[in-house]
């Protein structure tokens, strides 16, 4: 864990409130936030699961293209029964990590500062973040619809770079070395840009992994464990190769499915736009987060899932349960 803890009070400028105790774009006030917290990065996904998966809803905001609700899910397992029901927050990330940083830094807020005096809190509830997305399959025999669960995220965008942690581990701290002398072999000759893609390891939660993988197998949803990596956009960043400009690092996609990261076996098995942030930032701060990401698309393959709603819905599921479990297993509430 980082602390960095800046004293406060904090400025308007730099901690915006309105009248009505409401951070600036995510329109609630921290008695509206609960510490369990679901993440995904379209609108209408967070409406669906507020709508469906939660019940007594004590705030439905949406600013800026932000959704945020709060309220009661009731998980039930295929094995075991969550008998507490779970007071949970879904939020709207936006697409990509630039968007994920102004909304992980709401949420913190939120739960760390008190917002009468604009100071830290001298305690405060570990929040558990499951960022439930869609990915494209970076290996060839991964079945469109798998939901993918995050052990390490590769971050090929630059928004972690301006938040300082120390590596989580040897291990990544290899893997980082190692992409980039890849990327910056895969570079196109003369580039201008070689030696400036530097991409950086974060670590999931081991226990957020270890429940999202216990709650998929609980559903009965079989589910992949392996690397995620996150480019900085859709097209170019994540090998795809469609505009008149050239890609500065083509075929991205199939270097990063053939690279070996030397973990028990894992692979980079998809590619998203959330996931190195959310995990470097919030593991940082020493609360736990984690990811799973159905493959609605095989990049392998060249094939697309056109009914990928069940396979989130399903993730969305697995998440609920695993954060349940989370909770009712924690033997501690502050940090």
């Amino acid at each position: 864990m980082t602390d960095h803890s800046p004293a406060g009070p904090f400025s308007e400028a730099d901690l915006p409130i309105d009248a009505d105790g409401r951070i600036y774009h995510l329109q609630i006030r921290p008695d509206q936030l609960a510490p369990d917290i679901l993440l995904v990065g379209d609108p209408g996904r967070a409406e669906f699961i507020g709508a469906n998966f939660l019940t007594d809803l004590e705030v439905a905001r949406e600013h800026r293209g932000l959704v945020t609700a709060t309220g009661t899910a009731t998980v039930t397992g295929g094995r075991t029964t969550i008998i507490s029901p779970l007071r949970a927050t879904v939020s709207t990330s936006g697409m990509g990590t630039p968007s994920l940083e102004i909304v992980l830094n709401e949420l913190v807020a939120l739960n760390e500062i008190d917002f009468a005096t604009r100071t830290p809190k001298a305690r405060f509830p570990r929040l558990h973040v499951i960022r439930v997305g869609t990915s494209g399959a970076l290996q060839a025999s991964t079945k469109l619809g798998t939901p993918i669960v995050t052990s390490c995220a590769i971050g090929l965008d630059n928004t972690g770079l301006f938040y300082e942690t120390p590596c989580p581990d040897a291990d990544c701290a290899r893997i980082e070395r190692e992409m980039t002398a890849m990327i910056d072999s895969a570079m196109l000759p003369g580039s201008r840009f070689r030696g400036k893609i530097s991409p950086y390891v974060s670590r999931a939660e081991p226990a957020v992994t270890k429940a999202l993988m216990a709650a998929a197998a609980d559903l009965g949803i079989p589910a992949r464990l392996g690397l995620t990596a996150s480019g900085s956009g859709f097209f170019a960043p994540q090998g795809r190769d469609i505009s008149r400009l050239a890609p500065a690092a083509p075929g991205l996609d199939r270097l990063l499915a053939e690279f070996d990261p030397g973990l028990d076996g894992q692979r980079i098995e998809n590619m998203e736009m959330e996931a190195s942030f959310l995990l470097h930032f919030l593991g940082g701060l020493g609360h736990w987060a984690g990811a799973i990401c159905p493959a609605i698309a095989n990049r392998r393959n060249n094939t697309f899932d056109h009914t990928y709603l069940d396979a989130v819905e399903n993730a969305t599921k697995v998440a609920l349960l695993a954060l349940a479990s989370l909770r009712n297993g924690q033997t501690g509430t502050g940090l």
